[in-house]
This record gives C-alpha cells, sequence and structure tokens, in this order.
C-alpha cells in the first residue's frame, strides 16, 4: 500500500465511496464483464475493474470524460475508491472503455451483478416480490434545429393519437441524433427518449432498465421492456399500460396482474376497479421517488450521449449510481 492510499484512508474514512467498496462483490462483476480484449485497457493496461468504477463516478457526479480525468487526479475520494493513485487513464481511454461496454450491452448484467450483491447483504429484495414499471421523457442530446416529424400526444389512444403535422427538412438539416423522436406532453413538446424503469416494489431499487424513442406507445412497450428480467411474481403499472393484451400476457407468463385499469369512452370505472387503481397508486409512488433521483441528484433530465444504445447504458449506469446510494443510506444512515 502506498504512502498516498494510506494517507486518504484517514482523510476520508467517512467517505460514502468507501463504505460502497465493501458492500459490492465487485470480483464477481468484473466477471459479468467477461474476456474484453487486451484493447480494452488501453495502451497502459488498466485495470478494468478500476476503469468500471470510474464511470459509475462519472454518472453519480455527471462528469464529461476530461472533468472524470481530472477528478481522478486531485480527488482523494475518487482516488481511494476506484484504486487510480498513480498513473490515471486519460480521457480517450475512458470514452473507449464505455464505448465497448455499450457496444457489449454488458451495462445491463453489471446493475444485475451488483443488485445481486446487494440482495446478499439484505439490503435490497429480488424483483420476484413484486416490480412497478413506468417511464420517464429523456431529453436528446441533440438540439433539433426544427420539429422534423409529426409529434405524437403522449398516453392517447393507439387509433386516436393526437398528431401535429409539421415540414420534415432535408436530410443534411437533421438532427444529428438518429434515434430521437418528438413527444407531445401536455402542452410541451420534447424530443428525446422515453426511459422505462422496473423497480422492485419494496426498497424501490432499480431491477431493469430499457430506452426508446419518445414517441413509443407504452402500452405497447410493457412486453418488450419486461422481456428477459428474472420471474416477477406481480408487475405494478398506471393506466398507460392498460390493455387486455397485456393483462393476457401477464397471465401468460404467470405474473399477478398490477396493472391499474382505465375507463372506456363512454363507460366508468365500477367500484371494484377503482378500489383496485387506488391500491396500485399505494405501491407506485417508489417509481416516481426513483424518477425524481435520477433527474435531480444524477442530473439526468437530458442525456449526455447520441443513439438510442447508448442512452439506454447512460440511463443504466445512471441506475446503477442510484442504487449505490439508496444502498449506503440504508445501510449507514438508517
Amino acid at each position: 500500500m502506498s504512502f498516498l492510499v494510506s494517507e486518504v484512508q484517514v482523510r476520508i474514512k467517512d467517505s460514502p465511496l468507501l463504505k460502497l467498496r465493501e458492500l459490492i462483490e465487485w470480483n464477481q462483476v468484473v466477471k459479468e464483464m467477461g474476456s474484453l480484449g487486451r484493447s480494452a485497457y488501453g495502451p497502459t493496461g488498466y485495470d478494468p475493474l478500476k476503469l468500471l468504477k470510474a464511470l459509475i463516478l462519472q454518472a453519480w457526479h455527471s462528469l464529461s470524460d476530461v472533468g472524470l480525468e481530472e477528478a481522478l487526479r486531485v480527488r482523494l475520494d475518487f482516488m481511494l475508491f476506484t484504486g487510480f493513485d498513480q498513473e490515471v487513464p486519460d480521457a480517450t481511454t475512458l470514452c473507449r472503455f464505455r464505448n465497448l461496454l455499450t457496444a457489449r450491452h454488458l451495462w445491463e448484467k453489471i446493475l444485475r451483478s451488483i443488485n445481486i450483491s446487494l440482495e446478499d447483504k439484505g439490503l435490497k429484495v429480488t424483483a420476484s416480490h413484486g416490480a412497478i414499471l413506468d417511464a420517464t421523457i429523456i431529453e436528446s442530446a441533440a438540439r433539433p434545429r426544427k420539429t422534423l416529424e409529426a409529434v405524437v400526444e403522449d398516453r392517447k389512444e393507439e387509433e386516436d393519437r393526437e398528431i401535429i403535422n409539421v415540414t420534415v427538412l432535408p436530410e443534411a438539416q437533421q438532427s444529428v441524433d438518429p434515434d430521437a423522436r418528438w413527444l407531445k406532453k401536455g402542452k410541451k413538446s420534447y424530443f428525446g427518449y422515453k426511459g422505462f424503469a422496473v423497480v422492485d416494489g419494496k426498497e424501490g431499487y432499480i431491477d431493469h432498465i430499457r430506452v426508446k424513442p419518445a414517441n413509443a406507445s407504452e402500452v405497447r412497450s410493457m412486453e418488450e421492456v419486461i422481456k428477459g428480467m428474472p420471474k416477477i411474481k406481480r408487475l405494478y403499472g398506471d393506466k398507460g399500460y392498460a390493455s387486455q393484451a397485456n393483462r393476457q400476457h401477464l397471465r401468460g407468463q404467470k405474473i399477478k396482474n398490477g396493472l391499474m385499469y382505465k375507463a372506456s369512452r363512454g363507460y366508468e370505472l365500477s367500484d371494484h376497479p377503482k378500489k383496485f387503481n387506488r391500491l396500485v397508486s399505494q405501491v407506485r409512488y417508489r417509481i416516481e421517488q426513483c424518477f425524481g433521483t435520477l433527474k435531480r441528484r444524477f442530473r439526468f433530465m437530458r442525456a449526455s450521449y447520441l443513439t438510442e444504445i447508448k442512452v439506454e447504458a447512460q440511463m443504466t449506469v445512471k441506475a446503477i449510481s442510484f442504487n449505490l446510494l439508496k444502498a449506503y443510506r440504508q445501510a449507514y444512515c438508517a
């Protein structure tokens, strides 16, 4: 152990990052990444675990690649958490490592491995106890010159969605973000994505992330969003997911229905569906808290990268940061 590391441990012994080193089985997380190839570590051969921890800190503190490189050089808690107490990777190495994890779709595996560590520590229940699904708007990192397509109004019936006709610009003038789309919500239009999250119904930890273009229909996205998740006992969702097809899909997967009911045109809900909706509402607040923390604490109202795959990767590593913060508070601040 170097003198610098020893001194850092004394100075920041109560730092949340120091506590988080002990909560996670980091070696197991590295196994989930598999063999990345020599090029993934950069020209100096950095430890992939150290690089991964650096990217988690980047998401936690909403830093650019250059800002992360600088923080790794001067912040004692960053040095101790990552292990970069001597030579520090440059911004290009950090960017390439993040892009490699994204291209290989490894962020979801990393999130799941970290969640398993939290479950083993008794801080998190498994998603099988019940899960809550919802989506939030993430604005694109690109600034479009003008609305480029018909704008869909959020949560309208498929056959009754409001369409705002606009002029399509020539290809050379369109947004540099090819996957982002427009969505009208209330009186405001957004250009970007919908970020879907599934959180556990007890503590509110994030179990699963999926990102789609902003104009994606929530009611039609449910089946795809929850595909591949570990077995769920019950799935809760608001009226945006209410459909007979979704309830049938849940029955087919042996998942108990927790989707709220929505009145159809000309027909009000009876007492039983209204009571059911109230019970679901008592659970759903956890995912609203989740989105609020992601946007305010972790500054995720707007994406930092372009394309659906990179925005999904960013939301997933933000979810990892969210879960680690929640675990720290639960373990040491309760």
